[in-house]
């Protein structure tokens, strides 16, 4: 699926600003084999693709979720040297001095809420991901409770839950300064549910990454929020922890239940 970044954001008279261009790949969608109650995107790792998700998601007993999974561009990435590959956005360094690939963020949180923006009224809209898929998933849950990406477009998708595999939190250092001062931003961030979870054996997105994203997100305002972590665990994930995804998903989004 080819997305131009200004496609969702142009004026009404059709100018618009250079930008780059993203082209996406192919979309995988898991269909519910119950009553469909919820709509989740689930964002892969850096190199992978949506297929290698949707084949994990389609085994979960969570019949009642249907689970849209979309493939990153495919671009240069700094942290490889400039070697092309499938990402969300550029990244380099995940210390919180290394810079932020704003527009690729907004870019691919942009396409994420186009994907969640035709599903019907009375289903609840999640986001989830794994490592530099997490990363996006949390960049979007700040963007929900700031109600605008960070080129200041308006961000209008009603986010139920938020769920992040072994990854971090992008834009962190600016993420305190924007929310203060906004009464809205501090209201829905207190009741918007996340699940973060980490292995302490990580040794592509060290732990310490995925403790820091929790504490900045805990200090401004993210009260319902759950960091789990996993001994031993590396830079995967296992049976204990997607048990642990299904049944805090399953309370959070009041789902009817598993399939036997």
């Amino acid at each position: 699926m080819f997305l131009c970044f200004e496609c969702l954001n142009c004026n009404v008279s059709g100018s618009r600003t250079t930008r780059r261009t993203f082209e996406f790949g192919r979309t995988h969608v898991v269909r519910p084999k119950g009553k469909h109650q919820a709509t989740i995107v689930w964002l892969h790792g850096l190199g992978d693709k949506g297929s290698s998700w949707s084949q994990l998601l389609e085994t979960l007993p969570l019949p009642n979720i249907k689970w849209i999974c979309p493939t990153a561009p495919t671009r240069p990435v700094a942290i490889f040297g400039g070697y092309p590959c499938t990402a969300w956005f550029d990244v380099g360094d995940l210390s919180e001095d290394g810079p932020d690939d704003l527009e690729g963020l907004d870019a691919s949180a942009a396409h994420v809420a186009n994907l969640l923006s035709t599903e019907p009224a009375d289903i609840k809209l999640g986001i989830g991901g794994f490592s530099m898929g997490a990363a996006t998933a949390l960049y979007s849950a700040t963007c929900r409770i700031l109600g605008q990406y960070g080129n200041g477009n308006s961000y209008s998708i009603n986010l139920s839950a938020v769920v992040g595999l072994s990854g971090w939190l992008p834009c962190s250092r600016t993420l305190k300064s924007r929310m203060d001062g906004s009464h809205d931003a501090a209201r829905h961030a207190a009741t918007l549910p996340i699940l973060l979870c980490h292995g302490l054996g990580d040794d592509v997105v060290a732990y310490k990454h995925g403790e820091r994203s929790a504490q900045v997100l805990s200090s401004v305002g993210f009260r319902n929020l759950t960091f789990r972590t996993y001994n031993g665990l590396g830079h995967y994930t296992v049976p204990e922890e997607t048990d642990a995804v299904c049944n805090w998903l399953t309370v959070m989004l009041g789902l009817e239940g598993s399939r036997s």
